[in-house]
């Protein structure tokens, strides 16, 4: 069985459930049925580390971690929208992916990142494809080649016209944020009003229909979405919105990091056809 700790603004929901014969609790199919959840993989990103004690727990690209490189300021946008945010630490199968509205998943693991690393397979793909056209809201957050696995993971991403190349761009010298600079269009689709954000060491994309690129630089392709039956599939080179430049500590105020963020949960959740999008 696989325990799930979701949270909606300060309210903590513990979902219990089992593989065999599915069992939630009244509160957590009644806030299920009121509220969208936002799933973040931790299967295909498994990575690992010890503390000053020993201990070993996951670590990267988390909604729980608050340091530089977790997903703790993410998550408080996901909870300011009204959505809950779970975990899934085990391979996708449509019995799991049909207790989600957005999936989210970044950084695939190489080998080189945790002992064990799942690659991305053609049934795993089958899955997620099929969940997607059946309405599924899909959050790609990958990496660049030296740091996130890509030959696999395309396996998912191309059933969505979306191929990420084995590249590496906005690479940052020290402390010069302005080579992580992108500029956004002021009626962008997905980041209206906001004018720019720092994204350093992005992957590129190839475009094939029905993917269609959302942001470009330089010729090169950084943001895309794709429509696939009923969902939609948002989808860019780096896991962005970690901690390290969500907070407003490192970068300069002129970066609107954590507003885009913000920008892109909304986004997300219209693109649910969820009764609660609505409210937003």
């Amino acid at each position: 069985m696989k325990y799930i700790t979701t949270f909606l603004n300060t309210i903590s929901i513990s979902l219990l459930i089992f593989y065999q014969g599915q069992s939630l609790s009244a509160q957590a199919i009644t806030a299920a049925k009121q509220s969208l959840t936002a799933t973040l993989d931790l299967y295909y990103n498994n990575e690992y580390r010890k503390d000053k004690q020993g201990n070993v727990s996951r670590w990267h690209y988390t909604w729980e971690e608050t340091d530089y490189g977790g997903y703790s300021d993410w998550a408080a946008c996901f909870h300011k929208a009204g959505v809950l945010t779970d975990t899934l630490s085990v391979a996708p199968t449509a019995a799991l992916l049909k207790h989600t509205d957005i999936y989210i998943i970044a950084d695939p693991d190489t080998e080189k990142e945790t002992a064990q690393p799942h690659f991305m397979n053609d049934k795993e793909a089958a899955v997620i494809y099929n969940w997607v056209k059946k309405g599924g809201v899909l959050v790609i957050m990958q990496n660049d080649s030296a740091n996130a696995e890509h030959k696999n993971f395309n396996r998912l991403t191309e059933r969505f016209g979306i191929h990420f190349n084995e590249d590496s761009h906005n690479r940052v010298q020290g402390k010069q944020y302005e080579q992580g600079a992108f500029l956004l269009p002021p009626d962008h689709e997905i980041f209206k009003g906001i004018q720019k954000v720092y994204i350093k060491e992005i992957a590129s994309q190839q475009l094939t229909p029905p993917a269609r690129a959302v942001y470009e630089k330089d010729g090169h392709v950084f943001m895309s979405v794709s429509k696939v039956g009923k969902g939609t599939v948002f989808a860019v080179g780096d896991p962005w919105f970690y901690n390290e430049y969500t907070d407003g500590k490192r970068l300069s105020s002129d970066y609107e990091n954590y507003a885009a963020a913000q920008a892109l949960v909304y986004w997300l959740v219209a693109q649910t056809r969820h009764p609660s999008a609505k409210k937003i």
